[in-house]
């Protein structure tokens, strides 16, 4: 048992130190790479356009669950609802809207990129990129990275909005608060909209590393594609979940919730 415990151990620091080693690179041939014309392009495409409906969708039934629940919650401690839009929108701007929306944003994301790359190995078209002099972190995972951040901020902040619109619905038909009351921005800070925004971002980036990483680390055939596909998933939202807990604390340091 306790020699499993150690491989174990000692597989999930070689995941690390492969993950810091990738993003490294990603980070050199962001600035220094030579990658195919239209390539961002298309990613942005296939990270952004095809994730909204999605991301929209999952987020409303959240934020109407989220707002549902705090109002059944606060009903039985004040009676005055009126800063419940305030409050709402804090801990949406603050954390929930980045932290909830990009656990299914990796399901979407980070399925699609190690699939997708784990193809691409199975069949040797990453060993042909190679033979042609072409780093494959350049030409393949750079793209998905900057798409990942970049769409994905974005999403994640339409997400946030959705869920903000759905909150508001829920409190006008159940708890009879007006839509001018809910919509207060009184509570919510220059330093809540920074911490938001730099979750968003990480995130998006922690996706398409984590997922390229699996994606790339495929061998077999099919069956090696199917569990570089799961594990991008699981690994992504352990890794969305551990960095939340890392920016959430240094946040309440740096940027407390006033």
């Amino acid at each position: 048992m306790r020699s499993g415990l150690t491989r174990s151990i000692a597989a999930l620091f070689e995941d690390a130190h492969q993950l810091g080693s990738l993003f490294g690179r990603t980070l050199y041939y962001l600035l220094h790479g030579k990658r195919e014309k239209g390539s961002v392009a298309r990613m942005m495409f296939e990270v952004g356009n095809k994730s909204l409906l999605f991301m929209c969708v999952t987020m409303g039934f959240i934020g109407a669950i989220i707002a549902f629940q705090t109002g059944l919650q606060a009903k039985k401690l004040v009676p005055d609802f009126s800063m419940i839009g305030a409050t709402y929108l804090k801990l949406l701007v603050r954390d929930l809207a980045a932290s909830l929306g990009a656990l299914p944003l990796a399901t979407r994301v980070g399925a699609g990129i190690a699939a997708e790359l784990g193809s691409m190995v199975v069949t040797e078209q990453v060993d042909a990129l190679r033979m042609c002099a072409a780093d494959p972190v350049d030409y393949l995972v750079v793209p998905r990275f900057v798409a990942s951040v970049v769409m994905g901020t974005v999403v994640l902040i339409i997400g946030g909005f959705v869920a903000y619109l759905a909150g508001m619905a829920v409190a006008q038909m159940v708890f009879d608060v007006n839509p001018h009351t809910f919509t207060n921005l009184s509570m919510v800070t220059t330093g809540d909209l920074t911490l938001g925004l730099f979750k968003c971002i990480t995130y998006g980036g922690a996706i398409a590393i984590v997922s390229s990483q699996r994606g790339l680390a495929t061998f077999g055939g099919s069956e090696g594609v199917g569990h570089a596909t799961t594990e991008a998933v699981v690994g992504s939202c352990f890794a969305i979940i551990v960095l939340n807990l890392i920016i959430s604390t240094l946040g309440y340091f740096f940027v407390p919730a006033l």
